[in-house]
């Protein structure tokens, strides 16, 4: 990854990943500064070139020219919107983030609403409720009522763009495709939410880079967040929960056995092999929920520590 040198602060950053949109960003990037130059907070655009094999890396360079607002970081090679977005928000000086995508399908008229909100001190997180007709609506529809159904999140749709404090990063975790839940992670960390409606327009250049691989992909990913979120704190809840009822099951499975053998002189091999299968595999399983213990200990230590370094860091961003 490389970054150019940037130094002093702003109010709001715009974390753009883009691959392949060589068509699309001088577009976008006369309509950013068309609609943020005269809103009431200073500004940054953050692109990510994500490993782009078009003329995205020489449209940029010519842009950063042109608009003294832009910062440029570059991926070597295709790493996600999750990763961009981490890269971007390294990059960013902004106390504001705004994830909004560069492929015009929406308009940066948008982003004064979407963080009036967070300066005005009402909201941490706000969502854009996508308004108007798109490929992907079943997909999206499905995905949002799992997440509303799992997570208890009352966000009509939390797969679109979105402002957040620069905080919330902290709290999402570096993994692939993770972006998706950063509003469910949030939420969960207590931040508060709102959402506002934002139009969806068809995208004028360019390809989507969805496709229907990521949707089993996405199942997946939503079964993690959700078994993270529910049980990352006390592993023992879940381990030993499951270890208990194989162990009960073994304990009782041996009663049985051991009736059949001295009471009734019935030697019944298989159960015999239930109990110490149950048995074993509930010991283990009670393991696996205190080694989860530890695991989670340390992981609150790092937590702490990271955002001890992040209210340390922020003062010295304040100064340069």
């Amino acid at each position: 990854m490389t970054v150019p040198g940037r130094s002093g602060s702003v109010d709001v950053s715009v974390l753009v990943p883009a691959k392949d949109e060589a068509e699309n960003l001088p577009e976008f990037l006369k309509l950013c500064a068309e609609a943020l130059g005269p809103a009431p907070f200073t500004f940054e655009v953050v692109v990510v070139d994500d490993g782009s094999r078009d003329r995205t890396a020489l449209v940029l360079e010519a842009e950063r020219v042109r608009n003294p607002f832009l910062t440029v970081v570059t991926h070597n090679r295709q790493r996600g919107i999750a990763d961009a977005l981490r890269s971007a928000g390294e990059a960013a000086r902004g106390d504001v983030f705004v994830f909004y995508p560069a492929d015009l399908q929406y308009l940066p008229e948008d982003i004064p609403a979407l963080v009036a909100p967070i300066l005005a001190g009402r909201a941490d997180i706000v969502t854009g409720t996508k308004q108007g007709k798109y490929e992907k609506a079943f997909v999206s529809s499905v995905y949002n009522a799992l997440c509303r159904w799992l997570f208890g999140v009352r966000v009509t749709d939390l797969n679109s763009v979105k402002a957040y404090r620069r905080e919330v990063m902290a709290n999402v975790p570096l993994r692939p495709d993770w972006h998706r839940y950063m509003v469910v992670v949030a939420a969960a960390e207590g931040a508060r939410l709102t959402s506002l409606p934002v139009p969806l327009y068809p995208r004028k250049a360019g390809v989507s880079k969805f496709n229907w691989k990521r949707i089993p992909v996405g199942v997946l990913d939503l079964l993690s967040v959700w078994f993270q979120l529910r049980f990352a704190r006390k592993p023992l809840l879940f381990f030993g929960g499951m270890g208990a009822g194989l162990f009960l099951v073994g304990f009782l499975a041996g009663v049985v056995a051991l009736v059949l053998r001295f009471g009734y002189g019935i030697g019944f091999r298989p159960l015999l092999n239930l109990v110490e299968t149950m048995v074993i595999s509930g010991i283990v399983l009670f393991g696996f929920g205190f080694v989860g213990e530890m695991i989670a200990g340390l992981r609150e230590d790092i937590q702490a520590l990271r955002r001890d370094v992040h209210r340390e860091d922020r003062p010295m961003q304040g100064r340069d």
